[in-house]
């Protein structure tokens, strides 16, 4: 396995190098530089494999240099954008392309209408066109007039297929424009090849269909920022994307922040800024940058996520952008409109985006771009994360959770603590990280927190900032990691930076193959830092998991309105979401559990006010809990502001159950939140049940005599309020459940009477805000219930609250 990547780098440098030298031969600058930078990056890495090529760092050190040189001529010269007739035959061609891929798949009625656009949009370029580009288009639109008139006769089930215009007639001309090969001289269908194996993640399984409440939850938060976000179905990958004239987003123009404004030079199309665009020249981190827009977190997934392509050789997120070839790649569409595919909301959702992108006056993009003037993958992913954020005006997030919107990878915050030994684990982190990394378990992202701008400059970091993690390693003793600033400049000033002299020597250059000599040619971002200044400089480390570590995994869409439960539930859970985990484990495995909140509103999400949490009981039945701490929770958190909370387990072998309890802290709002649970072992996942048909309330108060405390004062506990439950029915199984909620001031309980057989129980300990009784196996009959606090005198309001599985009356007595 090593030899084989050794050699697949080798190669890559030699490729890259190749076309690095075509491009430089042919005057095109930029493309050159963007190349020479990926041979010399390739080079580097197999450098680290081992390469024993010869003069190997010689050779990566021109390649800089040239590239530096390239990039400045490239700068100052603007691209040369293609002509409008050329435009128009771009999208006339694509049309053709996409009839072509209906007809081959029998979608007769879909390739009939293509054809039909292509041939109008032919037709009226020739009108004024040269007479060389007038014969190919003609000749173009004829054999698509002539294969469209074929499907027409064989679709005998078509009731009223699209008028077609007239052949034409006039011919002249011969072809002396010089094009890129035109479709094929026949629009006959030719054979299919047969694609590649597709690499299949894990799907979320179910044992049945979406519920009606699931759907409603989805649907709800289907809107977000005031736009619809359906989710993404398998026939979606055959949207319609070709276009005679240039698609526009209906939706409009994603809004500005005053400061993009003012930069703003105009609005452009892929085409109206390059001479050849494309979707994709090489998927790499190094020529991601990041500009004027404040999403530095996105801007590092993307970085991250590319250097996983990159080096495993496998889609994480090119495979999200719609249209794709028939290898499931994407392609760049000169009809200007793209479907990208986000996880949003428990769910992955379709974002339709045209290709409009904002120019400023210097020329660059104002949003992040690949340093390859000609590729337009990184701006058109993140203005359709921008889009769904209510535009590039972007309050900021953090990579857990924009890596978890761009690949359904499972978020974990590692915060940065060396102070607290217990919380956070720093040898046991790093040694989890190094290892999970090199197996392409985990992508990593770091960010650093506040500090003051004279500690910036001379750390040479940003505060509040994120950085790409690119690789790890341990050489010579050191534990050292890459990180890449999305700005692609402003790099680490201390210990092993490419400045440093002192650390690098030339044991450790050898050991990780890194030439301080080329690192110093220029500054791109990139840079090594060694673990302890990473703990000392930054604060937290986010952690996105391959869902492919877990073979089982399922999910539950669900609400929790506003109106029940109270503010705070730290009395009293009764109220809040709760669920039932089973695992049947054959040998110990992970089990990991994913709340996420669904956000709809920008608001919600630059200033998100809800805390939430997951917290699990373990060992308990599997109905109800209502007391917080009793049991005491198997995993309790703080409740943090994020959309995303993760809880970790790990299960012995055997057959367990988890009660999983949704939180909020000081609950003000309806939330609508997705459960996913993962693990390497089957499971169940279903609410917990409520056996309680019926619920009645009443509201009383304990005042002057009433107030007559618990039953150690006889004198006056009989004087307290007390109400009738009356079940009126033969049965000997009935279930109730009576709550009690009073001032948190004091303590308060009560007490339940069988007014005929004399059974009596007790809500147990008086308990501050909450008390509660739940009985089974109760036969029909009366019951009063007197509630009271614990002293006599303790004046307040109270609420009773009475459940019970099947109909019954509720009086007050007293």
């Amino acid at each position: 396995q090593h030899s084989s990547r050794l050699r697949q780098l080798e190669e890559d440098g030699r490729s890259l190098a190749k076309r690095a030298v075509e491009q430089d031969q042919a005057g095109s600058a930029g493309t050159a530089s963007f190349f020479y930078t990926e041979a010399a990056q390739a080079l580097l890495a197999a450098k680290e494999e081992g390469s024993q090529l010869p003069n190997l760092l010689a050779t990566v050190r021109d390649y800089i240099s040239r590239a530096e040189q390239l990039k400045a001529v490239s700068s100052t010269s603007a691209a040369q954008a293609k002509s409008q007739e050329q435009q128009q035959l771009d999208r006339a061609r694509y049309l053709l392309s996409e009839a072509l891929e209906d007809d081959e798949s029998g979608q007769g009625a879909d390739a009939i209408g293509k054809y039909v656009q292509a041939v109008e949009a032919l037709l009226q370029l020739s009108k004024s066109a040269e007479p060389g580009l007038r014969q190919k288009c003609q000749d173009m639109a004829k054999q698509a007039l002539e294969r469209a008139e074929v499907l027409k006769k064989k679709s005998a089930a078509a009731s009223a297929p699209p008028q077609l215009p007239s052949a034409p007639t006039d011919l002249p001309g011969d072809d002396v424009l010089a094009e890129p090969p035109p479709p094929p001289t026949s629009l006959t269908p030719q054979p299919r090849p047969t694609p590649p194996p597709a690499q299949q993640r894990p799907q979320p399984s179910r044992t049945e269909a979406y519920t009606k409440a699931e759907i409603a939850v989805l649907r709800a938060t289907s809107r977000i920022n005031g736009r619809n976000y359906l989710p993404f179905m398998a026939s979606d990958a055959r949207e319609q994307f070709a276009y005679p004239q240039p698609f526009t987003d209906s939706e409009g123009l994603l809004p500005l922040s005053a400061k993009q404004q003012r930069s703003l030079s105009r609005w452009a199309r892929p085409d109206q800024l390059a001479p050849e665009p494309k979707m994709i020249l090489l998927v790499s981190p190094m020529s991601i940058t990041q500009t004027i827009v404040s999403d530095c977190s996105f801007v590092a997934s993307m970085a991250v996520a590319a250097q996983y392509e990159r080096r495993f050789k496998r889609q994480l997120v090119t495979n999200i952008i719609y249209p794709q070839n028939r290898r499931g790649e994407p392609v760049y569409n000169p009809c200007g409109k793209y479907m990208i595919k986000l996880h949003l909301n428990g769910v992955a959702r379709k974002v339709i985006i045209d290709d409009q992108l904002p120019v400023a006056r210097s020329g660059e993009l104002i949003g992040a771009y690949s340093n390859n003037s000609a590729e337009f993958w990184v701006s058109f992913l993140e203005k359709a994360y921008m889009k769904v954020m209510g535009g590039y005006d972007f309050p900021g997030s953090n990579s857990n959770i924009d890596l978890h919107a761009l690949t359904g990878w499972i978020p974990e915050r590692i915060p940065i603590d060396e102070g607290n030994p217990v919380r956070f684990k720093k040898d046991k982190v790093f040694t989890k990280l190094q290892d999970r990394f090199h197996q392409g378990h985990c992508l990593i992202t770091a960010a650093t927190g506040p500090m003051s701008q004279a500690d910036a400059d001379r750390a040479g970091l940003v505060e509040t900032h994120a950085y790409a993690v690119l690789d790890i390693r341990v050489a010579a003793g050191h534990r050292l990691l890459m990180l890449k600033n999305p700005w692609n400049h402003l790099s680490w000033n201390g210990n092993f930076s490419r400045r440093d002299t002192r650390n690098w020597t030339p044991e450790l250059e050898r050991l990780l193959n890194y030439d301080t000599k080329s690192a110093r040619l220029y500054d791109n971002g990139v840079f090594w830092i060694d673990y302890d200044s990473l703990c000392r400089f930054f604060e937290v480390l986010y952690v996105s998991w391959s869902p492919d570590l877990f073979p089982h995994t399922s999910c539950l869409h669900d609400t929790w309105p506003a109106k029940e439960g109270p503010k705070k539930d730290r009395f009293c859970i009764a109220d809040n979401p709760q669920y039932l985990l089973t695992v049947a484990a054959q040998r110990p495995c992970p089990v990991w559990v994913l709340l996420c909140r669904h956000i709809v509103d920008r608001r919600d999400f630059a200033d998100n006010q809800e805390y939430i949490a997951l917290v699990v009981y373990k060992g308990v039945s599997g109905r109800k809990i209502f007391y917080p701490s009793d049991p005491a929770p198997y995993k309790d958190g703080a409740r943090v502001n994020s959309p995303l909370y993760l809880v970790q387990m790990v299960q012995e072998s055997g057959t367990a159950s988890y009660h999983l309890v949704v939180s909020q802290y000081e609950k003000n709002n309806t939330i609508n939140y997705t459960i996913r649970v993962y693990c390497t072992e089957p499971f169940k996942l279903t609410k917990v049940p409520d056996p309680f048909v019926t619920e009645k309330s009443v509201s009383g108060e304990w005042k002057g005599a009433s107030a007559g405390g618990c039953a150690n004062h006889p004198d006056s506990y009989s004087r307290n309020p007390c109400y009738q439950v009356r079940l009126d029915n033969g049965y000997q199984d009935n279930q109730l459940l009576i709550e009690l909620r009073g001032p948190r001031d004091y303590f308060t309980g009560f007490d339940l009477t069988q007014e005929s057989g004399g059974q009596r129980f007790s809500s147990g300990s008086f308990r501050q805000g909450y008390s509660m009784l739940e009985k089974s196996q109760l036969p029909g009959g009366v019951y009063n219930i007197v509630p009271c606090t614990f002293k006599p005198g303790q004046e307040g309001p109270f609420i009773l609250e009475v459940s019970a599985s099947r109909p019954f009356t509720l009086s007050k007595v007293r």
